[in-house]
């Protein structure tokens, strides 16, 4: 029997980029938490010149039924994931369709088709593209919108997963730190002991006007720290470049620091204005009167009520000194002063217990949880 729907094949250029892109506007039509990301930006993943594609080769399908694109997915292989892990295992990511499990199921199917042909064993997802982006589908917390660079999706694609055939690999859980009821006082106290503890380390705060030439002490910080993490794959020199040209105009002084000791970078915090609260009016689109909101908090005249918290990581050799603590202090003292009442620190994995526990002296409790999936091939 025929069926009312067909998947097609995309092609990496920039109508068929365009097309899969625009997919969610029909899914998402009438849910008021949604916040599409901005065209301009999230394209530039797509491109062939992003540098993830210097080792890694991605395809993508779109659902449509009587001319509507009703659902979409990607699937992506990064080869520097299969060396670092030796795991032949696929991503699926950007997932969207309607509440149709046979559409649905049809997406993963072709997801899963190429990803065999391809010699993979395993597909994880979403990841959207790879873990070192926005990853995850939302399981518990459906009562808010997403922050800045978190994925959102309706309740019932969990079933739509689980229909297919995948099962839960890990968590990932999202913390919101109500600044009122922080120990301001005793995260500055534990920050002054990790300081009289570690008088060789220095702290300081990364600008816009420095970030140039903090960049390389970043990556070193970032490719380390993160390195025994559950799913990590080290970004090359080109990928983070081009995710710090992404970030950069989005920086506020006093969120983003490095941690130095005398001869080498050994922490780093990353922390930005939820823009999401700007962006969502927007539906995608710059080119619109409505973007002139945008403006003030692009300049840091006008900074939204919450931020989040989106990196924060200290090297082996220097955990247990203090230095998660000292950063924290410091950010949130800031963004108290900009005038934040929360912050969001996601995503952590759920069996990061040390870090969960340093969030959670900070007065955060859980309020998302994302999963991640996996299907044997």
């Amino acid at each position: 029997m025929s069926r009312s729907f067909d998947v097609l094949p995309l092609k990496q250029q920039r109508r068929d980029i365009l097309r899969f892109l625009t997919v969610p506007y029909s899914v998402y039509e009438n849910d008021p938490n949604w916040v599409a990301p901005l065209f301009y930006d999230l394209k530039k993943v797509f491109e062939p010149k992003n540098p993830l594609f210097q080792h890694a080769e991605i395809q993508m399908w779109v659902a449509t039924r009587n001319g509507t694109d009703v659902g979409r997915i990607s699937a992506l292989i990064d080869h520097n994931y299969i060396s670092f892990h030796a795991d032949q295992a696929a991503f699926f990511g950007f997932f969207e369709s309607i509440n149709a499990p046979e559409i649905s199921t049809a997406l993963f199917d072709a997801a899963i088709d190429w990803a065999r042909n391809k010699g993979m064993k395993r597909i994880l997802g979403p990841m959207n593209p790879t873990t070192n982006d926005e990853c995850g589908l939302l399981v518990d917390g459906f009562d808010s919108p997403p922050t800045f660079m978190m994925p959102y999706n309706p309740r019932y694609y969990t079933d739509l997963v689980t229909h297919a055939g995948f099962a839960k690999a890990k968590d990932l859980v999202a913390y919101i730190v109500p600044l009122s009821k922080t120990p301001l006082d005793r995260l500055a106290k534990l920050a002054d002991k990790a300081r009289r503890r570690n008088p060789d380390l220095t702290a300081r705060a990364v600008t816009k006007q420095s970030l140039d030439r903090d960049i390389n002490l970043i990556k070193e910080v970032y490719n380390s720290a993160w390195e025994k993490n559950w799913g990590f794959v080290p970004m090359t020199d080109a990928e983070i470049d081009f995710m710090a040209d992404r970030l950069k105009p989005l920086l506020v002084e006093g969120l983003v620091w490095v941690v130095e000791s005398p001869t080498e970078p050994v922490a780093f915090l990353l922390a930005l204005p939820d823009f999401n609260q700007a962006i969502k009016p927007l539906r995608g689109r710059l080119l619109t009167p409505r973007a002139l909101n945008l403006l003030p908090q692009m300049l840091g005249w006008r900074l939204p009520k919450l931020c989040r918290v989106v990196t924060l990581g200290v090297k082996e050799g220097f955990r247990n000194r203090g230095l998660e603590s000292l950063m924290l202090s410091e950010g949130l003292k800031v963004g108290f002063k900009i005038g934040f009442t929360a912050a969001e620190a996601s995503w952590i994995l759920e069996d990061n217990i040390k870090m969960r526990r340093v969030i959670e002296v900070c007065g955060g409790h859980t309020y998302k949880t994302y999963r991640i999936y996996e299907r044997s091939l």
